[in-house]
C-alpha cells in the first residue's frame, strides 16, 4: 500500500494520510510505503514559483519513518521525470518498483506529464484508490498555510499545524562576532536559500546540537542597531559555552517574543537581550 506526495513539513494533514496508510496496510496484511519527491516539482518546472521548504529531505524522511512506515522512497524529480506519462509512471514506478496494489492520496491528487493522471487513471490501471480528505477545522492544514504563518512570524500557529515546532537546519558559520562582545555569543546558522524563515524578530525556542536540546533566544533579521544588511538567523544558547563553528544544528521556533528593533544605544540593546533571555526561560 503506497501513499504519494511531496509531504513538505510532514504536517498534521500528511500525518493523517500516512497514518491511515500504515493502519490499513497492517489490517490487510500489506506492506506500507511512502513515495516522495526531491526537490519539490515546482523547483524544476517553475523555479520562479518554487515555495520555501519547511524541512530538508533527510528530516522529512526521518519524520515519515517515525509514523511506522515500512518503506520510504525518495524519487529525484527531474525534467525527464516530468515528461513521464501517468500510465508509464504507474507501470515503471508504482508497479515495478513498489509492487503497489492500493494507493492512498489526498483530495485533488494529480500526477504524470502535465498532471494528466488522476485517481480515475489509477483505478483504470487496476489499482485500488483511497482518497483522504483534508485535515483541519475550518481552513484545512496545508504546507501553503504553514509557510504563510511562518512568513508572518506566527510560529505558534505553524507549530499547531505541524504538530511540532517549526524548524530550520544548517551549519554554524562565523558572523560579525558582535554577540560575543556583548556577552551573548550567537550561533549564526547558514541554511538553504529556500528554507522557510520566520519574519524578522526575536523568538524563544531551542537549538539542537548533537541530539541535545538547549533553550535559545533566536534572532532573525538584519541587526538594525548596527545597520546590518544581510538577513541572518542567530541563536543564543542559554547556559551553553562551546565552539559550534562547523556544527550541524537544528533551530526550533516555539514563540515570537517581539519584532526587530533598532535601539538608540548598545546599552539599550543589551538590556533588551537580558529581558529576552528571561522570557525564553519562562517558555522553557
Amino acid at each position: 500500500m503506497v501513499t504519494i506526495g511531496v509531504f513538505d513539513g510532514v504536517h498534521r494533514g500528511h500525518q493523517a494520510v500516512i497514518g491511515h496508510t500504515v493502519e490499513q496496510a497492517a489490517a490487510t496484511g500489506l506492506s506500507s510505503a511512502v513515495l516522495t519527491f526531491d526537490p519539490n516539482p515546482l523547483e524544476v518546472l517553475r523555479p520562479e514559483q518554487a515555495p520555501t521548504r519547511l524541512c530538508s529531505v533527510s528530516r522529512r524522511v526521518e519524520l515519515i519513518r517515525r509514523l511506522g512506515v515500512n518503506d520510504v522512497r525518495v524519487l529525484p524529480f527531474t525534467a525527464e521525470l516530468s515528461h513521464v506519462s501517468a500510465e508509464d509512471f504507474i507501470d515503471t514506478i508504482l508497479r515495478a518498483e513498489l509492487d503497489a496494489r492500493t494507493v492512498v492520496v489526498g483530495e485533488g491528487f494529480r500526477f504524470g506529464h502535465r498532471a494528466s493522471g488522476t485517481t480515475d487513471t489509477l483505478r483504470q490501471a487496476g489499482l485500488e484508490v483511497v482518497e483522504y480528505g483534508l485535515v483541519g477545522d475550518g481552513d484545512p492544514v496545508s504546507s501553503t498555510r504553514v509557510r504563510a504563518t511562518v512568513a508572518a512570524g506566527d510560529v505558534a500557529a505553524a507549530s499547531a499545524m505541524l504538530g511540532r515546532a517549526h524548524e530550520i537546519e544548517g551549519v554554524v558559520v562565523r558572523g560579525e562576532g558582535r554577540g560575543r562582545g556583548l556577552g551573548y555569543p550567537t550561533a549564526n546558522v547558514a541554511h538553504h536559500r529556500l528554507t522557510a524563515i520566520p519574519a524578522d524578530g526575536v523568538y524563544a525556542g531551542t537549538t539542537v546540537v548533537n541530539g541535545v536540546e538547549h533553550l535559545a533566544a533566536i534572532s532573525v533579521g538584519t541587526n538594525p542597531t548596527f545597520d546590518g544588511q544581510s538577513r541572518t538567523v542567530e541563536s543564543y544558547l542559554l547556559d551553553f559555552d562551546a565552539d559550534l563553528y562547523g556544527a550541524d544544528v537544528r533551530v526550533d521556533f516555539v514563540a515570537r517574543l517581539r519584532g526587530m528593533v533598532a535601539f538608540d544605544s548598545v546599552a539599550e540593546l543589551v538590556e533588551q537581550m537580558a529581558a529576552d533571555v528571561v522570557a525564553v526561560r519562562a517558555t522553557g
